[in-house]
């Protein structure tokens, strides 16, 4: 491996951190004002899709959004997509315009500055945490009621570099039923290769999205989570492997 590839990698993700701290540091002002009200939370949404394009550009992706379905402004769904990157919650961002609530792990709120509206506008669960789960169905709610739709990457967390898609969790599928709202899948194809958890690795370059056609849940019950869960999986996977393999 090319030894000057370290100093460009070590200085890669300094920058990345800087392009998400910035533009945070600049709106904070407007970002504070527009989380005073739950109600406002579009406005706050409409940054954050700024923010997210000022950092993709900035890192040097280029993503490109093929739907099979689209989107109707006035529905809500159930945004769910493989994790393998600090990059997916931008690229999740850019890819959905209708306004959704993240629901994310706790830990993400100790993050300096972004957690700061991190825990003031996303569901935060612990996983370890019976109460914690409980209580996402029950905010989900609030924001659904709202005209919101809610994001999880139904992974758990980002798997070890060579799974290329872990076991999902149930809690989203359970959700969306519970709701009877329809499930967007979505894979993520390039941010593993762009911008994975491996420090030593990435580099500015294309950031594919296939959203794939809606699921739905009307008339199933809880007892349908788990096919629900695998259809979902089976639909991403499917897309990973035809891609890598090309």
């Amino acid at each position: 491996m090319n030894i000057l590839k370290y100093p460009f990698w070590i200085l890669y993700r300094i920058w990345f951190y800087i392009l998400v701290t910035v533009p945070i540091l600049l709106l904070f002002p407007i970002l504070v004002l527009s989380i005073l009200k739950e109600t406002w939370y579009p406005y706050f949404f409409k940054l954050a899709r700024l923010w997210a394009k000022i950092i993709l550009i900035g890192m040097g992706f280029r993503w490109s959004v093929k739907k099979d379905q689209p989107l109707d402004s006035k529905e809500s769904y159930m945004f769910i997509a493989n994790h393998t990157s600090m990059a997916d919650i931008m690229l999740m961002l850019v890819s959905a315009k209708n306004p959704f609530v993240f629901v994310g792990k706790a830990e993400l709120a100790k993050i300096p500055l972004f957690g700061f509206f991190y825990k003031r506008t996303c569901i935060l669960v612990d996983r370890s945490s019976e109460k914690s789960r409980r209580a996402v169905f029950l905010r989900a709610q609030k924001r659904l009621r709202q005209g919101l739709s809610i994001c999880i990457f139904p992974e758990g967390g980002v798997p070890d570099e060579n799974i290329i898609l872990d076991d999902f969790k149930d809690g989203a599928f359970r959700l969306a039923i519970k709701h009877q709202i329809p499930i967007v899948p979505m894979t993520f194809i390039d941010n593993k290769e762009r911008f994975s958890y491996v420090f030593f690795s990435g580099g500015p370059g294309k950031m594919r999205v296939k959203v794939h056609k809606f699921l739905s849940t009307e008339g199933l019950t809880s007892k349908d989570a788990k096919a629900l869960n695998e259809q979902a999986r089976t639909i991403i996977l499917e897309q990973l492997l035809v891609c890598h393999k090309h």
